[in-house]
């Protein structure tokens, strides 16, 4: 639930968000965390009639919802990692601006956390990882039109898909390679030359070879504007939002309670959806150890690079994204594992510029540029934990690692089906949702 600015961007305390007191009205279900999951999932819930209350530490969306590609990713269903991680990790630990980075200092308690990731290569699992992330990613569209249909904010979501750029000819081979797994998965998919390329994006530089478009992606204008929106939609739906730090908390015979810096707080349930700060939470509430560990992704926003790209761009090569927001251009990608109690290094977000240079016809303006950093929660599957247990009363939405603006509003409709209705019936279907099956807790006990 943190993220790292190089300045002030939004106000601590968001309008109408309260500060907790323990003495606070009884809650059917608490949300922890105040993201884009736990936003989604507690509108989804108060509309089932669930009286619903949201804590986090700090205002809503303001975590790693707030500087995300904003680039709704349903084409990537493959995991975080394949078997060229074992040749890359010398370059891992030596190259603090590689676009996948692991800190040396990390590494003895990353060492586990990879170690499982290593056994996730092997192919029945790798294919159920896929499985898995292609379930949610297919329906996840869909959801999200559906969602901003429903509180009147469809303009916040462009559905022109999203393209994968390539410069050098050796990299056509990888290219073609790709998109022919991408069509095994059932992944939308189409060639472009580098007329096509061109007469879509001017913008870019005639270098460019050519590259893969999803016309199946899409991407919003503005990360903290659709979460606003949705915490909006979700007040006046009856959810309460308070800013409360979450320590702990316990099953107890009536339902849950919480330990917060302001005192306990007790609930019938608790959905724990904070993202990279989830596992100790659900370890006191489950009696499960979960191998969550952190994403540390980086963005430089370009404030004066506006209407350079009608949709999200990635570079093949240099392993990032640009995608045209309302604010600018935000350049984001490439991960860093060192935890999340390491000060952020915000020459990763600056090299993102450099990476920038010669994709364009132009040199991009870096006048008012701002880095940002925040923690993405991964699993060693690249699967999330999507599950009701503790006989209903513990729901879980976290680990959706680089895509949970993608998932978001899928898990939600997922969540709002395990939850039920207030009234103890099962609402019907938002939509033929996946099975549960791969999100459980316990593929972890």
């Amino acid at each position: 639930m943190s993220a790292h600015t190089s300045r002030a961007v939004r106000p601590a305390t968001a309008p109408g968000t309260a500060r907790s007191t323990a003495a606070s009205a009884h809650a059917d279900i608490v949300v922890v965390g105040a993201g884009i999951i736990g936003v989604t999932a507690a509108l989804a819930l108060a509309r089932q009639g669930h009286r619903v209350r949201v804590l986090d530490r700090q205002a809503p969306g303001l975590g790693a919802s707030f500087g995300n590609a904003g680039h709704l990713a349903t084409e990537q269903v493959f995991p975080i990692a394949d078997t060229s991680l074992l040749t890359s990790l010398p370059g891992m630990l030596h190259d603090p601006l590689g676009p996948l980075r692991l800190d040396w200092r990390y590494l003895p308690r990353a060492a586990p956390w990879l170690a499982r990731l290593l056994l996730n290569l092997r192919p029945a699992p790798f294919a159920r990882s896929v499985a898995g992330i292609r379930g949610l990613n297919e329906k996840s569209l869909g959801a999200w039109q559906r969602l901003l249909i429903s509180v009147g904010s469809a303009h916040l979501l462009k559905t022109d898909g999203s393209l994968l750029v390539y410069e050098k000819p050796a990299s056509r081979q990888k290219l073609d390679a790709l998109a022919s797994r991408l069509r095994e998965q059932r992944v939308p998919v189409e060639r472009w030359d580098s007329d096509t390329l061109y007469d879509a994006a001017p913008q870019l530089a005639e270098s460019l070879l050519g590259g893969l478009f999803f016309p199946a992606t899409g991407h919003v204008i503005d990360p903290w504007r659709v979460v606003d929106t949705l915490v909006t939609a979700a007040k006046a739906a009856g959810v309460r939002f308070e800013q409360a730090t979450v320590q702990g908390g316990r099953l107890t015979e009536r339902g849950i309670t919480l330990l917060t810096a302001g005192g306990e707080m007790a609930a019938d349930r608790v959905l724990v959806a904070c993202g990279a700060h989830s596992a100790a939470l659900t370890h006191a509430l489950t009696g499960t150890r979960v191998p969550l560990d952190t994403e540390r992704g980086y963005h430089l926003m370009l404030p004066r690079a506006v209407d350079w790209l009608p949709f999200a761009v990635t570079s093949l090569e240099r392993r990032f994204i640009m995608t045209p927001m309302a604010g600018g251009l935000r350049l984001a990608g490439t991960v860093e594992f060192a935890g999340l109690e390491a000060p952020p290094d915000m020459r990763r977000a600056w090299q993102l510029e450099h990476l920038s240079r010669g994709l364009f016809r132009a040199p991009l303006d870096l006048d008012g540029a701002e880095p940002w950093m925040g923690f993405r929660p991964s699993l060693p599957d690249s699967l999330p934990i999507i599950d009701r247990v503790a006989d209903g009363r513990v729901l879980l939405a976290f680990g959706h690692h680089h895509l949970g603006l993608t998932q978001a509003a899928i898990t939600a409709e997922l969540i709002a089906s395990l939850a039920g209705s207030a009234d103890g019936e099962s609402p019907p279907p938002a939509s033929d949702l996946p099975s549960r099956e791969p999100y459980r807790l316990d593929r972890f006990d």
